[in-house]
């Protein structure tokens, strides 16, 4: 299935070309979102992990928002992590934030490095979009 279209949200560009890579793409009903690490405003991760996870996941809902869906579309989630054992129990609180029932696949896998230094999750996004 080839993809549809590319999805950049408001300033993503300049990382879709600079690195080559989209936030997300539509191939058919279903909505790729690339890796999302837990970057402010500034560029810069929060030392505060439920603020990372917080920016990861509001950079997730406003790509989907830019699709066209929201997180309730969300079918599968695959979540990459730092430290998983001390950083857990506020991933899931953040998580709860914003995934509700009924809830996607989701699995969690632990990483020796991530993007950028500072960055203890990247979260990527699987949704239907076949209203």
């Amino acid at each position: 299935m080839p993809i549809s279209d590319v999805i950049i949200p408001d300033g993503f560009q300049e990382t879709y070309d600079r690195w080559q890579y989209a936030a997300a793409t539509r191939a058919g009903d279903f909505l790729f979102i690339s890796g999302v690490i837990g970057v402010s405003k500034d560029g810069v991760c929060p030392e505060d992990p439920a603020e990372q996870f917080t920016c990861a996941f509001e950079d997730i809902q406003r790509t989907l928002k830019v699709a066209g869906g929201s997180l309730a579309d969300i079918v599968e989630i695959t979540s990459y992590h730092l430290d998983w054992l001390h950083t857990r129990d506020a991933f899931v609180a953040t998580k709860a934030k914003y995934i509700m029932e009924p809830y996607p696949a989701w699995t969690a896998i632990g990483v020796a490095q991530l993007g950028l230094p500072a960055a203890l999750v990247e979260i990527r996004v699987t949704a239907w979009l076949g209203k």
